[in-house]
């Protein structure tokens, strides 16, 4: 992998935070250390991951090195999309309309709702008792 690093960009989702280095390459992606393939185990998630950049492309001209933590695999994955969207715009600033249009630039703001005081949950009421 190359040392000069073009874009570096942070992804949220729910509780997940992903941040990718964008390098030139020929297509090497790795999430925390392991390749893609193995850290996102289905392909429907590796697909939702990459769709961004596959959307732009641009697959085969960068390598990335990302770093996903909290969460799931699937709001990790959000995440991953997240970050690699900003990436690609920090160094093609002309991608940023298509990316945008395809809702890949917008943070998912859907969070775990707060447990509330006198209550087993968020919603959930303790069992009525009518005698």
């Amino acid at each position: 992998m190359s040392t000069s690093i073009l874009a570096l960009a942070t992804g949220r989702r729910k509780s997940s935070v992903a941040r990718a280095r964008l390098f030139h390459g020929s297509g090497k992606i790795e999430v925390n250390g392991r390749p893609i393939e193995t850290y996102l185990p289905t392909e429907d998630l590796q697909n939702h991951a990459l769709e961004s950049i596959r959307s732009a492309s641009k697959q085969k001209e960068f390598d990335l090195l990302i770093l996903a933590q909290g969460g799931g695999l699937n709001s990790q994955a959000g995440a991953i999309r997240h970050a690699i969207s900003r990436a690609l715009i920090i160094n093609d600033p002309t991608l940023r309309g298509p990316l945008k249009k395809l809702g890949f630039l917008t943070r998912d703001p859907r969070m775990k709702e707060r447990k509330k005081p006198g209550q087993p949950g968020a919603r959930r009421r303790f069992q009525f008792s009518k005698r």
